[in-house]
């Protein structure tokens, strides 16, 4: 039965587990695409057919590991009539186009509109009529899940942003209570934010539509910096220690150019929000300051930074650690960060630097006497590791 099942994207867990009931339902392993060829979720389903080597032809491979298929395969895929199809459509195969096996595409609707594909591999002689009854009227509730999914999230970009941007106090509760209102049941549970930055676009309403990003609930851009944009997710999760739709949420925007993504903390319902956000914006400057950090950061895994990304963006560095800033002492600023970061282990930071002892000890020195701090008081020590840190910001 099946082995191992995996999601890219996920509504409350939802989409996965209708995949597997359509996999079970036809002893077949089940791929469901939105309408633009974006892998949603998958199921493998331990067959025998999955033990032959074309199962996983070149085509099939590309959705799975890109989440996406060519336009070129879209355009041959949907000439056999998929966009128009309410039932079963069986497509034959053609090594030429990389489909070294036949497949059988589901269409999923709902009122009358596609809006995605369950795909599954042909073998001979194949689901009979009854399993694919079975299967389509899962697939009526896939198509119910994302067009209720679409409807919630195409016009929140407004209120969203209102609640991210309002002052606190009755304005933000004003905003809270606006978007509850709009999201209906779906606000009362698990959500988190995910901030990209920064997004390519300076148009402020120029944010992606939430039926292009199946687990984003809404979406909108807000200001990052004095010029630039950044974009704000609101994901619904399936349990607030579920943390993989904003990760493969945050995966798909980083395809768009912008250099780092960050995750606030999961909150059930959404009176804490704008907190979600402080924190999404936090560990996004966290992954863009810490190369170890990017591309996405995860605010419970940013370390000091939770504390220095509270301090205003434009606050004087302190005068102590001022002057290892210079671009005339990188070096000095950087082995004393890594010394402070292998816990003030003269052994390890030497291994870690690539440099003899004697050269960090006399390093070491050097930043003593340009700080005029001590290396061996602890409370010194804090002060210019969390200064070097504050400078990475």
């Amino acid at each position: 039965m099946r082995e191992n099942a995996r999601v890219t994207s996920d509504s409350s867990g939802d989409y996965q587990e209708l995949v597997d009931e359509i996999s079970e339902l036809l002893g077949a392993p089940a791929t469901l695409e939105n309408r633009d060829f974006e892998l949603i979720a998958f199921g493998a389903y331990d067959g025998e057919g999955d033990l032959d080597p074309t199962a996983l032809d070149p085509v099939r491979t590309r959705s799975i590991l890109t989440r996406r298929s060519t336009a070129a395969i879209r355009t041959w895929f949907e000439g056999f009539g998929i966009t128009r199809a309410t039932g079963p459509v069986r497509i034959p195969p053609t090594p030429e186009a990389g489909v070294y096996r036949g497949r059988i595409c589901l269409p999923v609707r709902h009122r009358g509109v596609v809006l995605g594909y369950v795909w599954l591999l042909d073998d001979d002689p194949g689901p009979s009529a009854p399993q694919l009854d079975a299967a389509m009227r899962v697939t009526a509730r896939i198509g119910a899940l994302l067009g209720d999914e679409a409807q919630a999230g195409a016009d929140l970009t407004r209120e969203l942003r209102a609640v991210l941007t309002a002052e606190r106090g009755w304005q933000r509760d004003m905003a809270v209570a606006a978007l509850r209102t709009a999201l209906g049941p779906r606000g009362d549970g698990p959500h988190t934010v995910v901030c990209v930055a920064p997004w390519p676009s300076a148009d402020p309403d120029d944010a992606p539509s939430a039926r292009t990003v199946p687990h984003a609930t809404a979406l909108c851009t807000v200001p990052w910096g004095t010029t630039e944009q950044c974009l704000a997710v609101l994901v619904r999760l399936r349990a607030l220690d579920v943390g993989s739709p904003a990760e493969a949420t945050a995966t798909r925007l980083l395809k768009d150019g912008p250099r780092a993504a960050g995750i606030g903390r999961p909150r059930t319902g959404l009176t804490d929000l704008a907190t979600t956000w402080q924190e999404a914006t936090s560990a996004a400057r966290a992954a863009l300051a810490e190369p170890r950090l990017a591309p996405i950061a995860d605010w419970s895994h940013i370390g000091p930074y939770r504390l220095l990304t509270t301090l205003p963006p434009d606050s004087p560095h302190d005068p102590a650690i001022a002057p290892l800033l210079s671009p005339s002492h990188h070096e000095l600023a950087r082995t004393a960060e890594v010394y402070l970061d292998c816990a003030g282990q003269a052994g390890r930071t030497a291994a870690e630097l690539g440099i003899h002892r004697q050269t960090l000890y006399y390093r070491l020195s050097r930043v003593e006497q340009l700080t005029g701090l001590d290396l061996d008081d602890g409370e010194d020590r804090l002060l210019l590791h969390m200064g070097l840190k504050r400078a990475r910001l």
